[in-house]
C-alpha cells in the first residue's frame, strides 16, 4: 500500500495560480474594432463594446472629425450598438479610443487581416 500511497497524486489544484489571479476572467470587457470588406476595395471599420455610459454619437461625431470620414451607430439585437466608420480606420481608433482615456490600450483587440 505504501507503494500506491506515492503513486497517487495529492488534491493538488494546478489551476488555483491562475483562478486566484485571473478572479475575473470573462468579466474584463474588451472593446472590438474589426474591418469588413464591402465591394472591392471598399471597407468598413465597427467598433463594439464599448461601455453604455459613454454617448456613442458624440464618440462617433469626433471619430469623423478627427478621421475626415463618415459613419454610423448601428443597434443590433445581440451585440447592442457599434460604431461603423468608412474605410480602414483600425490603427487611428484604437489610438484615438486610448488618448481620449475612454478605454485602456490593453482592454483593445483589433481584428482583421
Amino acid at each position: 500500500m505504501s507503494e500506491l500511497d506515492n503513486q497517487l497524486p495529492t488534491a493538488f489544484d494546478p489551476f488555483a495560480e491562475a483562478n486566484a489571479e485571473d478572479s475575473s476572467a470573462g468579466t474584463k470587457e474588451y472593446v472590438h474594432i474589426r474591418i469588413q470588406q464591402r465591394n472591392g476595395r471598399k471597407s468598413l471599420t465597427t467598433v463594439q463594446g464599448l461601455k453604455k455610459e459613454f454617448s456613442y454619437n458624440k464618440i462617433l461625431k469626433d471619430l469623423k472629425k478627427e478621421f475626415c470620414c463618415n459613419g454610423t451607430v448601428v443597434d443590433d439585437p445581440e451585440l447592442g450598438q457599434v460604431i461603423q466608420l468608412q474605410g480602414d480606420q483600425r490603427k487611428n481608433v484604437s489610438t484615438f479610443l486610448a488618448q481620449a482615456g475612454i478605454v485602456k490600450k490593453e482592454h483593445i483587440k483589433i481584428h482583421g487581416f
